[in-house]
């Protein structure tokens, strides 16, 4: 069987000489900055994980990070969320990053430049308030409303998880052509409209400079992560997961303070390439 050590080697193989860093037994190398697209999830990837979305942490040395890191790649680094991209720069105030938010509904591609639409359609609004009343079943459920999307978060009512789910799926059968998928995530379901991902998110956003043409570099913890890792190697790209084991990705992190600290030796790394 093949180790993750020999995957990153033949993944890499035609790769320029690059920075490097070790995370979970895993020799990870990459091309210099300046050839890299970096794609970055934020929550459980980033961030840790916090009791509920308003409550999440950048620390300041990650902030200051990203900031460099934005200049080294020549503004080709990206978040990719499921937040909305004025949630992210509120969390990022006051810094603005490139992003792709909600899930692929909407995309700026540089600082300080409004947001743009990707075409997604809004959320029925008789179909919002009908799922919208599913907070009711427990206290503890947080409702967060993304616009192109809804989300019921539970990290304070786990046992809610069952209700939750069994009441969007009697809402889904009860409108069988509404065209909306569930996503399932970290004590959270989220509804959406059909027809967008991150991964239709990220391929629009690779056709755009300064991220055209280079060779995308995607992390990413969840199940909404996935459809990204899926198209990672068609577009000559390496996917890493956090937290967990994901299904066709190059390396792993155990969890988001070895990103953050991989992000900060990538820039050390890198300067010594120059």
């Amino acid at each position: 069987m093949t180790s993750p050590q020999k995957i990153i080697e033949i993944a890499m193989d035609d790769a320029p000489p690059a920075a490097s860093a070790i995370f979970d037994h895993v020799d990870i190398a990459l091309p210099r900055l300046s050839e890299c697209a970096l794609l970055l999830d934020i929550d459980g990837t980033l961030l840790d994980m916090a009791p509920t979305p308003r409550e999440v942490w950048v620390p300041p040395d990650l902030a200051t990070n990203m900031g460099k890191l934005l200049q080294r790649t020549n503004g080709a680094m990206a978040l990719v969320s499921g937040r909305s991209v004025n949630d992210i720069d509120l969390i990022f105030a006051p810094m603005q990053f490139p992003a792709v938010g909600g899930h692929g509904a909407e995309m700026r591609l540089a600082r300080e430049v409004e947001s743009v639409a990707s075409g997604a359609p809004p959320m029925d609004k008789q179909l919002k308030r009908r799922l919208a009343a599913i907070a009711k079943l427990s206290p503890g459920i947080l409702l967060e409303d993304k616009g192109y999307s809804l989300a019921l978060h539970y990290r304070l009512a786990p046992h809610a998880e069952k209700a939750i789910y069994d009441a969007v799926s009697a809402i889904r059968a009860d409108l069988p052509n509404a065209p909306i998928e569930v996503l399932p995530g970290k004590f959270v379901c989220e509804i959406k409209p059909a027809g967008f991902t991150k991964a239709t998110g990220v391929i629009e956003l690779m056709t755009h400079e300064p991220f055209k043409g280079r060779r995308p570099i995607f992390l990413g913890d969840d199940v909404t992560d996935e459809s990204v890792f899926a198209i990672m190697p068609g577009m000559n790209g390496l996917a890493f997961s956090v937290g967990r084991h994901a299904q066709g990705v190059a390396g792993h992190f155990a969890e988001p303070r070895d990103v953050r600290a991989w992000l900060g030796r990538l820039l050390i790394d890198d300067a010594k390439l120059k």
